[in-house]
């Protein structure tokens, strides 16, 4: 939702008295958004068929309360409890690549671009990445990596990813339908599209960008609950509005006990290209601000220039440069690679 729209959001504790008692005492937050109810739930100690009742239980309570027009639920477990059905992952897996969601509060920040700019400057570094577009219904990877109409090959019913001559193989819905054709999926189905992506056949690489799409919805709480993340990046432009939807999405990932590896403020002034002259239509400083107030990184600058938004376009990524755009991406990346290697060493054996 908007931060334009005049609904509230609110921690509704009303709510929780028609949830049954042992359900009730499973809620770490109850939220409600206009008529949408975000209800997440601690499944410590239950198996995945028990997870699926509770999660049942809980919407059909829910959606008899007036004003609720949809129930979502997330499911939060340190580890599943031992069951002979497969269980979810609830973390990195062994043999698995580690993932790095970028997020934001709102669309129109440039989330797309830093993401596939960050994976191109991560895999200059010698790391090996992979970039994932989660934005199922606005997919933009393709364009931005150059390698638009490419299909991926399966086996398996798994897909491989699609290749680009930037050393980042990428796989989004943009390569799997028509363009221009719109995706009119429930959100069951887009979570199921975006596991079957983060699932594919991505070989020896050990690092995932994903690009999450806008909002806190379901796509975000897939991402959490089934292929938890070992770390989230929260994209925003300075001024007021993107930054209340941007503390929404750290507050979604603080929930889930998903770190926050720090914020980039996207836009950050404006170069002009005839007389060098750097102005701010969207202010400066805001995320710095909103970052030191969470309490989280502030990973650095994006400027809003010609040469970023042509590039793009043309599906050449100003990280694979040498220009000042690309030093900037380059500066970013490498500050989420020391977090995640200070991360990865902290992990136990």
């Amino acid at each position: 939702m908007s931060s334009g729209d005049n609904h509230s959001e609110s921690n509704d504790t009303g709510l929780r008295g028609l949830l049954p008692a042992d359900i009730a005492a499973r809620v770490l937050t109850c939220r409600q958004n206009a008529g949408v109810v975000t209800l997440v739930l601690d499944g410590n100690g239950l198996d995945a068929p028990a997870r699926e009742r509770v999660e049942a239980a809980a919407k059909a309570a829910l959606m008899g309360a007036e004003g609720v027009s949809e129930v979502r639920v997330a499911m939060m477990a340190d580890k599943a409890a031992p069951a002979a059905a497969t269980p979810q992952a609830s973390g990195p897996q062994p043999g698995k690549p580690l993932i790095i969601a970028v997020g934001s509060g709102k669309g129109g920040v440039g989330k797309s671009t830093l993401s596939a700019n960050l994976a191109v400057a991560l895999a200059r570094m010698g790391r090996k990445v992979g970039l994932v577009d989660a934005d199922i219904y606005g997919p933009s990877q393709p364009r931005l990596l150059g390698n638009e109409g490419q299909r991926p090959q399966a086996h398996d019913s798994t897909m491989f990813p699609v290749p680009s001559q930037w050393g980042v193989p990428v796989l989004s819905m943009g390569h799997l339908i028509e363009p221009g054709k719109a995706i009119a999926w429930r959100g069951p189905m887009a979570s199921g599209a975006l596991s079957q992506l983060i699932d594919a056949h991505w070989g020896d690489i050990e690092l995932l960008i994903v690009d999450l799409p806008p909002g806190t919805g379901d796509v975000q709480l897939t991402m959490i609950q089934k292929h938890k993340p070992i770390g989230a990046v929260i994209v925003s432009t300075p001024q007021d509005l993107a930054l209340i939807d941007a503390r929404r999405a750290i507050s979604l990932f603080d929930t889930a006990k998903v770190p926050v590896v720090g914020m980039v403020e996207n836009m950050a002034g404006y170069v002009c290209p005839h007389c060098g002259e750097v102005s701010d239509p969207f202010g400066c400083g805001g995320a710095e601000a909103a970052a030191a107030e969470a309490g989280i990184a502030f990973l650095g600058r994006v400027p809003l220039t010609l040469s970023i938004r042509q590039e793009s376009d043309a599906g050449r990524p100003p990280a694979a440069g040498d220009s000042a755009e690309a030093q900037a991406f380059a500066a970013i990346a490498g500050r989420i690679a020391d977090w995640l290697d200070a991360r990865v060493a902290a992990e136990p054996a």
